[in-house]
Order: C-alpha cells, then sequence, then structure tokens
C-alpha cells in the first residue's frame, strides 16, 4: 500500500517535471494547440441540473474573458459521471488518458470525487473540484494540483452554532442521514455549537436515502429542546421539511439546516419551508452590484435562474482564467499556474474569497431564511470561514 506522504511526493515530483516541460503528450500538445479542458459531471440522473448549472457557470466565466484561457483558444470534453462511483476511475481515465486534458473539472458526488482525486493524484492534472464537499480531498490526501472551489461538507454548518446560541436556543437535537456527507455536516455543528455554549441532547439518524422521518419525529417532540439542526438535501430535504410540518413541529420548534436544506427544493417544499433558517456560502439575494449583474447575464445567457451550483462552476472559471492568465496560456507551466491559483483573490457573486493552504476556499457563510420560496440573506454568519485542513502535507 503506498504511504499518503510518497503519493504527494510523486505528486510534487510530476508537477515538478511539469514545469520543465517533461509531462507529456498533454503539455506539450497543448502548447502546440488548443488548451484542453474536461468536464466529468453528471449529465442524467438525480444530480444532471446541478451538472448543468456548473457547466453553464464555467462557460460563462471564460467567455466573459472572450471565449479563451491566456489568450489560448479551449477544447472542450465531456463525460457523463452518471454519479456512480464504481465508473469514477474508468470515466477520469477517459478524459485524462484518452483526451489528454490540461484540466479536469469534476463533480458533484462525493464518492465519484474519490475516484477523480486518485487519478488527479496519480497523474497530476490540474483537477478543479466544482461541488463535492467530501474533507479528505483538501486534508489528509490534499494535492498541489487540486483545488476546490465550493465547500467542504463542515463549512456550512460550522457556521451555524453561534447564529443558533445567539437566538437563544441553547438545546438542540441534530438529525441527518447517516453517510459521509452527513456525518461531515455534523463535525462543524457540533465544534461550533458546543463553542459556543449550546448542548447536543440528541444526535438522530437514519440510513441513506431513507426518507421515513416520522418516528424520529415523534421522538423531537418528546425531547422538546431549543432548536433543531440538521443536514438533508434534494428531494429527501422536501419530504423532510413537509414531514415537520405536518408533524407540529413548524412554529413550535425552529429549524436550522446546512443551507441544502433549501437550495433548489423551496417550489417542492411549499409553505412548510417559510421561516426555516440556512448557513450558506451563497445566497439567491446578496445585495451587491456583482452578485445582482451575474444573476443578469446568466438568466439572459441560459433561461433559467443561477443557484449556488452555478455559482460555484462560475467562480471555477475564473480560477481557470487566474492560472492560464499567470502563464500566458503556456499550461505545461504547471507549477506556476499553481502558484498563481494559490495566490488568487476570486470575485465571486457570493463575495470575495481566497484559497486556503490546502485549496479549500476561505469565504463568508451567509444566514438565510427561507420566505416566499426565495433563500432571503439575514446577515453573515461567519466571516472568512476557512476549513481546517486537518492532515494536508504540501
Amino acid at each position: 500500500m503506498t504511504s499518503r506522504r510518497s503519493v504527494l511526493t510523486q505528486g510534487a515530483a510530476l508537477l515538478g517535471a511539469s514545469s520543465t516541460g517533461l509531462l507529456v503528450p498533454q503539455s506539450a500538445q497543448a502548447q502546440s494547440g488548443k488548451i484542453r479542458v474536461g468536464f466529468m459531471l453528471p449529465y442524467t440522473g438525480t444530480f444532471a441540473q446541478l451538472g448543468v448549472a456548473i457547466e453553464n457557470g464555467v462557460r460563462m466565466a471564460i467567455n466573459e474573458q472572450g471565449g479563451k484561457l491566456g489568450g489560448r483558444e479551449i477544447e472542450w470534453f465531456k463525460v457523463d459521471d452518471e454519479s456512480e462511483p464504481s465508473k469514477a476511475i474508468e470515466n477520469a481515465n477517459k478524459l485524462v488518458q484518452r483526451d489528454k486534458v490540461d484540466v479536469l473539472i469534476g463533480t458533484v458526488h462525493s464518492g465519484v470525487q474519490m475516484g477523480i482525486h486518485k487519478v488527479a493524484r496519480d497523474s497530476g492534472v490540474i483537477s478543479l473540484i466544482p461541488n463535492a464537499g467530501v474533507h479528505i480531498a483538501t486534508r489528509a490526501q490534499c494535492a498541489p494540483n487540486v483545488f476546490r472551489t465550493s465547500f467542504s461538507n463542515s463549512q456550512p454548518t460550522m457556521a451555524l452554532g453561534e447564529a443558533m446560541v445567539k437566538r437563544g436556543h441553547k438545546k438542540a437535537v441534530w438529525i441527518t442521514w447517516k453517510y459521509a456527507a452527513g456525518d461531515e455536516a455534523y463535525e462543524g455543528f457540533k465544534e461550533s455549537y458546543t463553542k459556543a455554549g449550546g448542548t447536543i441532547v440528541k444526535e438522530l439518524g437514519l440510513p441513506f436515502p431513507n426518507v421515513e422521518f416520522q418516528a424520529l419525529l415523534t421522538e423531537i417532540a418528546a425531547l422538546k429542546p431549543d432548536a433543531v439542526a440538521c443536514f438533508f438535501a434534494g428531494g429527501g430535504a422536501a419530504k423532510f421539511l413537509k414531514d415537520y410540518a405536518a408533524a407540529g413541529l413548524k412554529g413550535k420548534i425552529p429549524l436550522y439546516g446546512s443551507g441544502f436544506l433549501t437550495e433548489g427544493v423551496l417550489e417542492a417544499a411549499g409553505p412548510a419551508a417559510d421561516g426555516v433558517l440556512t448557513a450558506l456560502h451563497y445566497g439567491d439575494g446578496i445585495e451587491t452590484k456583482r452578485n445582482k449583474e451575474f444573476r443578469l447575464n446568466y438568466a439572459k445567457t441560459f433561461k433559467m435562474q443561477p443557484d449556488v451550483y452555478a455559482v460555484q462552476g462560475y467562480d471555477t472559471g475564473l480560477l481557470l482564467v487566474q492560472g492560464a492568465n499567470a502563464v500566458q496560456g503556456d499550461v505545461s507551466k504547471k507549477a506556476a499556474m499553481i502558484k498563481a491559483m494559490e495566490v488568487a483573490v476570486i470575485d465571486s457573486p457570493r463575495g470575495k474569497w481566497t484559497m486556503s493552504k490546502a485549496h479549500n476556499p476561505v469565504q463568508d457563510i451567509y444566514l438565510r431564511e427561507v420566505s416566499n420560496k426565495e433563500n432571503k440573506v439575514i446577515g453573515i454568519a461567519a466571516k472568512a470561514l476557512a476549513d481546517s485542513g486537518a492532515g494536508c502535507r504540501m
């Protein structure tokens, strides 16, 4: 079994070789022609809309720069990852080995991301993560050539604790699906809530993607906490919001969550979502010129409203533009390109953010309240919040 240190050393060696033009054939091919950019995203299934939003955002950011990277034309490649972890390594290798991409952008599903991550670390290809929040990618298995432009799974919930205690909610129940994303979201909540003086009276969970919430909601009613905090997403989140209201808890026990609880599900949840408070690194109603212009341009271009996934894709494009511009499009100068991305300040619709040493965003987390099918920003829950990067050695 290869040790983490030896893998990182190997990655550093690859990067060093690339900066002197030894990493071929993809760098040489790119320098003589177009920069080759690969998307590995979900284009079918549950997460298809997310994949489309991310690609839209990337292309919009680059089109605003004349459709080029460092003055060079782009050749695009696409693979549908199907949100299927068992196919992840094979699919990533299609882009890296077959298509010889210089940059690989993906993905949404954390399980699929780990397959991409292995290929990225083994090959040294620049890898940009536009969504998947799995901790290990920018913690114990961080790598010089891997950057995340979204969040770590514990970042949104890390901002919830203090906000809840400030509102007088000192005893809380936590509820989530029992899987990696739920566990990592709980890590952030537990740390911030207990540090702020709160007590978690019960941690409740059910297997992913089970949506039979009734027994757990009955238990919450009996426990009578000051508030409930949770992590759910997608269709399961919409059902949880409806079941919470149907159980008579809405209006009696305030509900808080990671922002994905109410992201993209407000139509499905309807009035059950009203008043729910969430924490996330973006909100539709951020009152800045930058966000208003982005939202207008996105809507005009794609005939739909942008969401957090579109913003994350857009910021991935902005980061790539800065890296490519720094080397005038000569992507064989990988070490210099990486350095430029490490020190980049991204002027995002979510607000300006920077990269941590582990290559995860250092960003503001907003407190949002659902009102009339909109996640309204009511304040900043945490300023310039960084993931711990625990175990990262670069």
